[in-house]
């Protein structure tokens, strides 16, 4: 994959839309179904060619881009819950790669939950469960827990918790590609302006 920055603000987008998600559904119990699933479908793009194909398109992953570009123009009204997660994820990631057995694992269980797709859509509650499953059985084993803050009648659904597992599990999904595409944290601190440029470059064409 090229590393442009293009491609970075994309994974990056990824990485918020899947922060967001999850904050809506721990505070409402509600959330856009559709901008789930785009984050889901994007663990089982093994074979993208580009950046846009594991999300779709770049409509898809819309949502995010404004949510990343929110958090990096307006430091006054940033979401402090989103930019945890967020953090969380991308060092998550960092320690993800460096665990060949649990991406082994990953792999294999992905494959086998894709297959079951005849029986089980990929926003059928099974779909969600296998995938609360393996985030548990994997990410939440590699160190610090995500805790995730929100309203407990909505947190303590089954259904919800693996909702969100599934997308904690998706932005790990994107952070790896924003690693694969050049992305560091150093950059996001300090090279803030030109994702804020181009996030105004691909809301203007969507």
């Amino acid at each position: 994959m090229t590393h442009s920055k293009y491609d970075q603000t994309l994974a990056l987008a990824g990485i918020y839309q899947a922060a967001s998600l999850v904050k809506q559904i721990a505070n409402t119990g509600k959330v856009n179904s559709a901008h789930v699933e785009t984050c889901i479908e994007t663990l089982f793009r093994f074979d993208a060619n580009t950046v846009e194909e594991v999300y779709g398109s770049v409509a898809d992953v819309q949502h995010g881009v404004k949510v990343l570009q929110q958090h990096l123009t307006d430091r006054s009204s940033r979401d402090i819950e989103i930019t945890k997660y967020v953090i969380s994820l991308i060092m998550l990631e960092k320690k993800l790669s460096a665990s060949p057995a649990v991406l082994e694992e990953l792999s294999q269980r992905l494959n086998r939950i894709e297959s079951k797709f005849e029986f089980f859509s990929l926003g059928h509650e099974n779909t969600f469960a296998k995938l609360g499953e393996l985030y548990k059985d994997t990410i939440s084993t590699l160190g610090p827990k995500i805790i995730v803050s929100g309203e407990q009648p909505y947190l303590s659904s089954e259904n919800n918790a693996s909702k969100v597992r599934s997308l904690l599990l998706a932005g790990i999904r994107s952070a790896v590609l924003w690693r694969q595409c050049g992305g560091s944290r150093w950059q996001f601190l300090f090279g803030r302006s030109a994702y804020i440029d181009e996030c105004d470059r691909i809301l203007a064409r969507v």
